[in-house]
């Protein structure tokens, strides 16, 4: 079960404010999912009013029989049944407090709007709030498991699937439609690509077609209950053992795996979280008297949960954050080369005290 209590407790500890403020727009702030635990609903248009100990929906007609259902019990429902009512009560509870807003979230004309309505004075919390979600509890770890456990599912559907002339569209409907058999949605748009494309680390899924001896790069996670997977394998269909592009492709390939490992054993309690990057670009730009040097072009990790870059720290140069158990990041080194193609090999990694490892 959810402790809602917990979570609050873990926001206002972190921030100086006297209440939070969550505003939906046409899309849910992932705090509002967060403090809520809500699974269904748009909830668009709904606004949080959360202290330390409690919360207030205020929702319309329209969500407020899903929020009767999944609401904790930590939560007031108020019926936004006539105009006016929400603003005037938010006047009322707000004047003069300091209250926290999602400043990465929240538009900036409806900061103004509320600004020239609520006498109150409104503090940006955005980072503050990604902190408090860095560290997952045992229900979400629960579920970010089933998560990767479908995303694993979906690589090896998508994998058996494959077929000489499909396209890398085709694949991608393929692994799409087992997440959701599953019981999952993807959590970003699945990367499928083939050969040369695999040297573009955002490539989507496009009209290129399969052939034998072709390298092949999955990209894809599951969300499962608002959390989600992300997950990348990288492979050869059908290679033809004796070209030379299997040997240069099975070379990298052990190169990006030998980097994975080495940057996941410095992925522990109280290490600085560069320390893992820096492992695996190390050993990647010194490999063979660097002849994969600069092809490492992204950061090695970034933190996973309710949003798949969830913000508040990552893997990454520069990166001062250290380390706590229960932290979720992936590791997800590569190697690019233009016109050639691209290895990545990623996992997603629950942070222990003297070890990690993936999940």
């Amino acid at each position: 079960m959810i402790s809602m209590k917990a979570r609050l407790a873990k926001v206002f500890d972190n921030v100086s404010v006297n209440q939070i403020l969550i505003i939906n727009t046409g899309m849910e702030d992932s705090n509002f999912l967060y403090l809520t635990g809500f699974k269904d609903g748009l909830f668009e248009g709904s606004v949080l009013l959360v202290k330390r100990n409690s919360m207030a929906l205020f929702v319309s007609p329209l969500e407020y029989g899903i929020a009767k259902r999944e609401r904790p019990k930590e939560m007031k429902l108020v019926l936004l049944d006539k105009a006016g009512k929400m603003s005037g009560m938010l006047k009322k509870e707000l004047h003069g407090k300091r209250v926290g807003v999602n400043g990465a979230f929240l538009p900036y004309n409806l900061h103004q709007e509320l600004s020239s309505l609520i006498k109150a004075r409104f503090v940006d919390i955005s980072k503050q709030m990604l902190q408090a979600r860095l560290v997952k509890d045992e229900s979400e770890l629960k579920t970010m498991r089933k998560a990767v456990s479908i995303t694993k599912k979906a690589l090896s559907m998508g994998r058996s699937s494959l077929k000489v002339g499909m396209t890398e569209r085709q694949v991608a409907a393929v692994i799409d439609s087992t997440m959701k058999d599953s019981g999952a949605e993807p959590a970003f748009a699945s990367i499928v690509s083939f050969d040369s494309n695999t040297a573009l680390p955002h490539y989507g899924a496009g009209g290129a077609r399969l052939r034998k001896n072709s390298i092949v790069l999955f990209d894809i996670g599951a969300k499962v209950d608002n959390y989600c997977a992300d997950m990348t394998r990288t492979f050869m269909f059908k290679p033809d053992p004796k070209s030379a592009k299997f040997k240069r492709f099975s070379e990298i390939h052990s190169v990006v795996s030998e980097a994975q490992k080495l940057a996941l054993e410095k992925i522990k309690e109280g290490a600085r979280a560069s320390a893992a990057h820096i492992a695996a670009a190390n050993y990647i730009d010194r490999y063979g008297g660097g002849i994969y040097r600069g092809k490492f072009i992204h950061a090695l990790g970034h933190s996973i949960g309710i949003d798949v870059h969830d913000g508040g720290a990552g893997l990454y140069p520069g990166c001062k954050q250290k380390l706590k158990r229960n932290m979720v990041f992936s590791d997800e080194p590569g190697i690019y080369i233009e016109g050639f193609g691209g290895v990545r090999l990623e996992d997603d990694v629950i942070v222990g005290k003297s070890h990690s490892k993936f999940i």
